[in-house]
């Protein structure tokens, strides 16, 4: 089995992590979870017949 170094082990899994959390964050600090809450509501009220 291939030995693999502590650049591709490590560090661009972190950094792919430290990325997704920094776009939830600005998401989130931007008001865009409440949209998406609306969005998802409405679709379920349609889904079960509601809306």
């Amino acid at each position: 089995m291939q030995k693999q170094s502590v650049f591709t082990r490590y560090i661009i899994p972190l950094l792919l992590l430290l990325v997704g959390v920094g776009f939830v964050v600005y998401g989130v600090t931007d008001g865009e979870a409440g949209a998406v809450l609306r969005k998802a509501v409405a679709i379920c009220m349609e889904c079960i017949g509601i809306g």
